[in-house]
């Protein structure tokens, strides 16, 4: 058996600003990895670098070529674990380049046995959990009517941004923008231990539900005594890269925050999820802002999580690949009649 691996950029416009409390984005630059086999079958992956980790989409594109070569090398798409074993060895650090290959692969060894990604490894798609909606920070009554614009299109649960002097306005906006709405907020960092512990305790009293990476990572204890003294529950994102990292956020958090760009590859998210699992957490798999051809693969993690996160194709203008419907935030895997991730380019 040979391969066939190819990649290439592309560059994707926001459907508006998207704004956290460290950055503006408008623009969302991701590489599309291709693999394809003797008989013509495609596999697709997408990488979605974030600066914050240390990648950039030149970065990912100065690796993909070495990466590209270890697949064929091997030649074999269903040779996952050897694959990603020594495309580790080849390049350690580019977790969303190896990523965008771990996907390929999977989309295509899937394909070849004509069955969903999900089936391929085992799993029941009957139960899902619903994915959240983001309000990126903006002008409180921009905000609110983004709250509501998702609202009413059916989204139950949004995740809300936060890390300002606007905190307590925003959420009561959304809040009453959208009363029946499970809410979580987001911090990404913006926050002092005893600061999240004193907003915790009115965010609990407006019915939020937990708060993400209240402090920075660099600050374990921080997060520690914001973990223990806090009225809500903390997840950790930032300060939970890989699944090495779990071992140290256990007695910090309750909720392990994965993202597929930060664990390196599919293989890796499932080995993330299990230790998470071993030690008490609770899971949750977020996403940067990214094409169909990663968040499809995503998707089909859900059966093994508590929340999702996985609305990064829908804050973009246009998306090249097809793939789930997330509209509404349900995570349709049982609908799935697509082979492999279920991305298909326009």
């Amino acid at each position: 058996m040979s391969l066939e691996a190819t990649f290439e950029r592309v560059s994707m416009e926001l459907d508006e600003p998207f704004t956290i409390a460290r950055s503006t984005q408008t623009e969302a630059e991701n590489l599309i990895v291709r693999v394809s086999d003797e008989e013509g079958t495609t596999g697709v992956g997408g990488a979605a670098p974030a600066r914050h980790y240390g990648e950039t989409a030149d970065t990912v594109a100065a690796v993909l070529p070495e990466l590209l070569s270890v697949v064929e090398d091997v030649g074999d798409p269903h040779a996952l674990t050897t694959i990603e074993g020594r495309m580790k060895e080849v390049v350690r650090d580019n977790p969303a380049a190896r990523c965008a290959v771990s996907i390929a692969l999977h989309d295509l060894a899937a394909k070849r046995l004509d069955v969903p990604l999900y089936r391929l490894w085992g799993l029941e798609a009957s139960s899902t959990p619903d994915s959240s909606f983001t309000i990126g920070i903006d002008s409180v009554e921009r905000m609110r009517e983004k709250t509501a614009d998702a609202a009413d299109a059916g989204y139950p649960v949004l995740k809300v941004k936060l890390g300002g002097d606007r905190d307590r306005e925003i959420v009561e906006t959304v809040r009453e923008a959208a009363p029946d709405a499970t809410i979580r907020v987001d911090a990404n960092e913006a926050w002092t231990p005893r600061e999240t512990v004193a907003k915790s305790e009115w965010l609990a009293e407006l019915g939020v539900e937990f708060i993400e990476q209240p402090v920075p990572a660099e600050d374990p204890e921080g997060l520690k005594f914001a973990y223990e003294r806090s009225a809500l529950p903390i997840a950790a994102d930032e300060s939970c890269v890989t699944a090495a990292d779990i071992p140290r956020i256990a007695d910090r958090c309750d909720i392990a925050n994965l993202k597929l760009m930060k664990t390196g590859g599919l293989l890796e998210a499932r080995r993330a999820i299990a230790t998470a699992r071993s030690h008490g957490l609770e899971v949750m798999l977020g996403c940067m802002v990214e094409s169909n051809a990663s968040i499809a693969a995503a998707t089909h993690l859900a059966p093994l999580l508590d929340y999702a996160d996985l609305d990064g194709s829908l804050l973009l203008a246009e998306d090249p690949f097809d793939g789930p419907d997330l509209a509404g935030g349900a995570i349709p895997l049982a609908d799935v009649d697509r082979d492999g991730t279920g991305a298909v380019e326009r």
